[in-house]
């Protein structure tokens, strides 16, 4: 095997990031820098590419991989693991961050994009709460709860207390479905009512619940469901 020190400059993938730029290295070459190094048998972009194999070229399955099966590449321990995971990270804060232009709240469209770009890579659900202050703008953005394949609960006397603590007079709430299905199940629709209905004693304002997968979003304020809720 030859190591990637030993291989001519312009070919080494941090030359090649450090002359043209990170755009211009392809993924395998990406996840070489952040392996760093390899084994006596196998190369840094040799393990670089059986993830890529792996996850059959596309960043959305290596980004659902959990450290453990990160770590089935003999040569990715955990701190190689632990490494690709938090750069995945840094690339979904960023999306969610410019889905999200503005700290104020106008609509259910940039509320799902940031929604979006936050949970997409997750194979489980979770219940998610965005936490707002008098003018729409965000206070805190918080995951309750986190689920199985096909649903999570989430606790209305939790959400109420943490919008207390937060001193919001609105809220959002928000889960994915991994399935791709967009549609509410029965238990969204009594737990939307439910937090509803207690929020109000609190002068809390549910404003919206929004349930996200990569193929869209659903609204239950864009849909109408509130006033038949109620």
């Amino acid at each position: 095997m030859k190591q990637i020190k030993n291989w001519s400059p312009e070919d080494r993938p941090r030359e090649k990031l450090k002359n043209k730029g990170a755009a211009q290295l392809s993924e395998t070459e990406l996840l070489t820098i952040l392996i760093q190094n390899g084994t006596k048998e196998r190369s840094a972009m040799d393990l670089a590419q059986e993830l890529v194999d792996r996850s059959k070229n596309r960043l959305a399955e290596l980004a659902r991989m959990s450290t453990r099966e990160l770590m089935k590449t003999k040569g990715i321990g955990m701190a190689k693991a632990i490494s690709i995971q938090a750069a995945l990270e840094l690339g979904r804060r960023r999306m969610a961050a410019e889905n999200l232009k503005s700290d104020v709240i106008t609509g259910s469209t940039e509320v799902a994009k940031f929604l979006q770009a936050k949970l997409m890579d997750l194979p489980h659900e979770v219940f998610a709460v965005l936490f707002l202050n008098r003018a729409n703008r965000i206070r805190h953005f918080e995951i309750i709860s986190s689920g199985g394949m096909t649903g999570t609960v989430a606790d209305p006397r939790i959400i109420l207390k943490k919008a207390l603590e937060e001193e919001a007079v609105s809220i959002i709430l928000c889960h994915n479905h991994p399935s791709g299905n967009l549609r509410p199940s029965r238990a969204d629709e009594e737990l939307t009512n439910k937090i509803r209905h207690a929020a109000k004693y609190f002068d809390i304002q549910v404003l919206d619940h929004i349930i996200v997968s990569t193929d869209g979003y659903y609204s239950f304020a864009d849909e109408g469901w509130f006033t038949m809720l109620l």
